[in-house]
């Protein structure tokens, strides 16, 4: 699974991107990548490891509703910050 978020407020200078991954681990855990930075830049990482799916779709989320707090859109489409 991958989420793609984006804000822009043009007016404030302000383009940023939020993705989210959850994908299994080889050692039959599973990982939520979240990657943020500004729009048109590689952005930073953080990695998480969860002992089931659910429990990581759960954290995924958790972090959405967070974002759509903070003023992020969901994007379709390609999920990358860089492109």
């Amino acid at each position: 699974m991958i989420s793609r978020f984006e804000r822009r407020e043009p007016s404030r200078s302000l383009a940023r991107f939020y993705r989210l991954e959850v994908a299994p681990t080889l050692f039959g855990e599973w990982s939520l990548r979240r990657i943020w930075g500004r729009i048109g830049t590689e952005g930073r990482a953080r990695l998480e490891t969860y002992p089931t799916r659910a429990e990581a779709l759960d954290a995924a989320a958790r972090i959405e509703r967070l974002r759509h707090r903070r003023g992020y859109v969901r994007r379709p489409g390609p999920a990358g910050g860089a492109e």
